[in-house]
């Protein structure tokens, strides 16, 4: 199976208006920055984004916020967009606030073919509405179900041209998580090696959970917020 694709606009072209996107990384840090480029020119809309944040107003998913492409987020932090916030004030967008990991474990759960998770973080909150609760042990838990995602694309340090992926540093965030989860998972990365180059102890992502896969180009590994200390 030949899972090399030239670029990013080959890559996502497939993906119809409506899907529903996982997006990998924290922040700035890890995310799929070619591929959120390349959906921005293809306008692909009425999209669902599963992401923990939401970008920035000029950068990563707030591109697409600015186009008014996405539909829905379901994200766990967003207070660095202030599109995102006039979207959701005016109710343009539909949002889906969730517990950081809450968010996680329902990637992963999506990944090991688990339906649903209990989880202890919301109980009590608003959060909480609408949502089967369970006590195990004298402590309540709120039923959550797995993501249900059409595409994951992810963004990774090092790959291999069967799919096998290695991130670095802070982009080993939520990127492993999704590349599991995606009925679909596309990956970029910044090199691109023949199969047997790198360290198989080494390998965060198997190639089996990997569909297509490219070299990007012009990352811009933006700092969003820059804390140093006086001297």
């Amino acid at each position: 199976m030949n899972k090399v694709v030239s670029n990013a606009a080959e890559a996502i072209n497939d993906i119809p208006n409506g899907a529903t996107l996982m997006l990998g990384g924290f922040g700035l840090c890890g995310i799929p920055e070619n591929c959120i480029s390349a959906l921005v020119n293809k306008g692909t809309k009425d999209l669902t984004c599963i992401s923990n944040n939401a970008g920035v107003d000029d950068f990563g998913i707030g591109l697409m916020l600015q186009q008014k492409q996405v539909k829905k987020m379901i994200s766990s932090y967003v207070g660095e967009n202030a599109e995102f916030e006039r979207q959701l004030l005016s109710g343009e967008l539909e949002v889906e606030l969730i517990p950081q990991g809450t968010l996680a474990t329902r990637c992963m759960a999506a990944g090991y073919g688990m339906p649903a998770i209990y989880t202890p973080a919301g109980v009590g909150t608003e959060v909480a509405i609408g949502k089967e609760t369970r006590n195990f042990n004298g402590k309540d838990y709120l039923l959550e179900y797995a993501f249900d995602a059409d595409y994951a694309i992810v963004k990774a340090w090092k790959g291999d041209t069967m799919g096998n992926l290695i991130y670095k540093d802070t982009a080993r965030n939520f990127n492993p998580l999704m590349a599991m989860a995606g009925k679909i998972t596309i990956a970029e990365v910044e090199v691109l090696v023949e199969p047997g180059v790198l360290n198989p102890n080494e390998i965060h992502t198997p190639g089996i959970y990997v569909h297509r896969i490219f070299k990007g180009t012009n990352y811009e590994k933006r700092i969003e917020q820059k804390t140093v200390r006086r001297k």
